[in-house]
């Protein structure tokens, strides 16, 4: 089953690129990715078991990611409520009145937002590898300090250099990684895609820069689609324990709990995710 690409103009001149798989009129699924990643995070083998269950898939590069529109590095021109009407921009191009929508890390953190400026247009919400959008729990740890030492170390990449990137870009997905094994091989060939299919590939760091949002800041008891979180053990960026906190306030939700499972979308655990995707969306 091939993928299929579509550009979709969804405000003043901003374009955002999708690609879609599977059969329209199927049950929806926008994938939201998380900061500084393409839609080739979300793998297209990973997109095609999707709609092979009977889903109509659809990925998407956020603003600054990719194809779709982007500004100088070091400049933002957009909030997160941007970001969250994007999404409803492109289900309006797609003629999608409702849709699930499964959002990884910054992804989930809009969808949140969506779920609560739009609930008519979320059938069911995905959190995966995120936190609550609003006052993380005190006790919960924060970023774990290998990830910001590493983060930092940024500042000194060539990333006009792609051998630089892919060296720098590889040790990112060692250290998100958990337990499980890790195909490097197929991650550095979506980096290197990354890296010539990119308008600007600098640009992705102006995520860092993103503000906004706070109108819907603290307010996930209002989340009324029923909610599934997904979420791994060993996660460095986003610790396991902000998921007590969402399952507490999101009244109709519930966990799939990734045992060994890092910051990442693992080939290992995609049978078991999309198992899960299929009973709780059906």
């Amino acid at each position: 089953m091939k993928s299929h690409a579509e550009k979709i103009i969804v405000k003043n001149g901003i374009s955002i690129y999708t690609e879609h798989f599977g059969k329209p009129g199927n049950p929806a699924i926008l994938l939201i990715a998380g900061a500084t990643v393409s839609l080739l995070y979300w793998d297209k083998e990973f997109c095609k078991k999707l709609s092979q269950q009977g889903f109509f898939v659809i990925r998407y590069d956020n603003r600054d990611i990719g194809k779709s529109t982007t500004g100088k590095p070091g400049s933002i021109s957009y909030s997160m409520e941007d970001l969250a009407d994007d999404a409803i921009h492109i289900l309006d191009g797609y003629h999608i009145r409702q849709a699930n929508i499964m959002g990884i890390s910054l992804g989930g953190l809009i969808g949140q937002i969506v779920a609560i400026k739009y609930p008519e247009r979320v059938g069911s919400l995905v959190l995966m590898s995120t936190g609550p959008w609003g006052t993380p729990d005190p006790k919960v740890p924060e970023m774990d300090k290998q990830i910001i030492d590493f983060q930092a170390k940024a500042m000194h990449v060539n990333w006009d250099d792609e051998n630089a990137t892919v060296k720098y870009m590889l040790e990112s997905a060692h250290l998100m990684a958990g337990q499980k094994a890790v195909n490097y091989a197929k991650e550095e060939e979506r980096v290197r895609a990354d890296f010539h299919r990119s308008i600007n590939y600098r640009s992705m760091f102006n995520h860092a820069l993103l503000q906004g949002g706070e109108a819907y800041y603290d307010r996930l008891n209002e989340i009324k689609s029923p909610t599934l979180i997904i979420h791994g053990s060993e996660d460095k960026i986003w610790h396991f324990g902000h998921t007590d906190k969402l399952l507490s306030e999101i009244k109709n939700s519930e966990l799939l709990k990734l045992n060994g499972t890092g910051h990442e979308l693992n080939d290992n655990d995609w049978d078991m995710i999309i198992n899960r995707l299929n009973e709780f969306m059906n």
